[in-house]
């Protein structure tokens, strides 16, 4: 728990400075109660408890209290322009806080919403959350982790399985788990010297464990997957054994070209071609990479030699619009390997704060009057 002098000196370290200014000015003048607004430009799901988290502590430190009316709950979906809450204490005590409060909440919102969009497209699909490597550090990871499980229990209250994990300990717990889940790289693949090998490896090195084996680091997904099959019969039997395709898009998986691509998408969903709107879309369906024709073609060769109980992990930029394309076609993906729910377009996670009133009166930037609607009608307090 980090000290009330410690929590001052990071906040004043953190914050925009003209709000340092303005709380000079308002304790030189004269404090009163504030009333503060927040709300995002696009839809959302509604991921507060980071942002309420800190507020929380911030009061404790500097022995105030904050007025937090909640419009939603969390996980609930927010139009844009909706305010997601109100703010009201001190405007001494509040006025250097906007910063770090929109830091908490914006991009936590939309990526939950992008994690909730992700399942409903795929909702027969498990999601592990992979996204840590790709975070700015340790704060952000936690964000990211939180707002995967926000998305995720509001997909599953929607009828799709959701996240079942994700790939750390540190965040683990937002999933009800007690550690990140996740069996090996490609690095342990080069380090065996094949793909069975690294799989004898695992086994030995964690006897027991189910496991997941990436096949694409030689280039034969299809044979290095049947070989690990044949050298586990039982792990493949029990359903404890699956293969992640991961593979670049660079190259077509293993058995496959354009022809073979189409062929297989005709067999599986002959209507899938007639959907795609652009180029990007046309790949993912029947491309190079992981495509809904490779994860075809895997699940073929794999029931083709008796192995129906073995799965499916699929990763390689699984974002939004691609699960949208892939789950369009019921892609036979038992398990998505994704860190790509993370906002793609930043300028779309920007928060924003105005306050609407000053001891009670109603004064609001001009255009920004939609503000009042629920404030004057009542919230949900915290």
């Amino acid at each position: 728990m980090s000290t009330p002098e410690a929590i001052e000196r990071e906040i004043a370290r953190q914050v925009d400075h003209y709000f340092r200014r303005t709380k000079a000015a308002v304790g030189r003048f004269g404090d009163c109660r504030a009333t503060y607004a927040v709300f995002m430009r696009r839809p959302v799901i509604f991921t507060p408890k980071l942002a309420l988290d800190w507020l929380a502590e911030v009061a404790a430190a500097r022995q105030t209290a904050y007025d937090i009316k909640l419009n939603y709950k969390e996980g609930d979906w927010v139009g844009a322009g909706e305010p997601l809450m109100y703010l009201a204490g001190s405007f001494e005590h509040l006025v250097d806080l906007e910063t770090q409060v929109l830091q908490k909440l914006g991009p936590a919102c939309v990526a939950a919403y992008n994690a909730y969009s992700m399942c409903m497209d795929m909702p027969y699909a498990r999601f592990l959350a992979m996204d840590a490597r790709h975070c700015a550090g340790a704060e952000m990871a936690e964000m990211m982790a939180y707002a995967a499980s926000v998305g995720s229990a509001a997909a599953r209250r929607d009828g799709a399985l959701g996240f079942v994990g994700n790939a750390s300990d540190a965040t683990a717990h937002f999933f009800g788990n007690q550690g990140g889940l996740g069996t090996m790289p490609h690095a342990l693949i080069g380090y065996a010297g094949s793909t069975v090998r690294a799989a004898e490896m695992f086994v030995e090195t964690f006897p027991g464990d189910a496991m997941t084996v990436l096949v694409d680091y030689y280039g034969q997904e299809i044979t290095d997957a049947l070989a690990v099959c044949r050298r586990f019969p039982e792990m493949a039997a029990a359903g404890k054994l699956s293969f992640r395709l991961d593979t670049h898009g660079g190259r077509f998986v293993e058995g496959l070209g354009p022809q073979e691509s189409y062929a297989v998408l005709e067999r599986h969903a002959p209507k899938a071609l007639r959907q795609y709107r652009t180029e990007e879309e046309l790949r993912w369906l029947v491309g190079t990479g992981v495509s809904a024709a490779s994860i075809f073609h895997l699940r073929d060769q794999l029931d083709r030699n008796g192995f129906q109980a073995v799965k499916i992990v699929a990763s390689s930029g699984f974002n939004p619009a691609k699960c949208h394309v892939i789950g369009s076609v019921k892609a036979p993906v038992d398990v998505v390997g994704t860190g790509s729910y993370l906002p793609d377009n930043w300028r779309e996670t920007y928060a924003t704060a105005d306050v609407i009133a000053y001891d009670g009166r109603v004064s609001v930037k001009l255009g920004r009057e939609f503000l009042l609607q629920k404030w004057q009608n009542g919230g949900a307090e915290r």
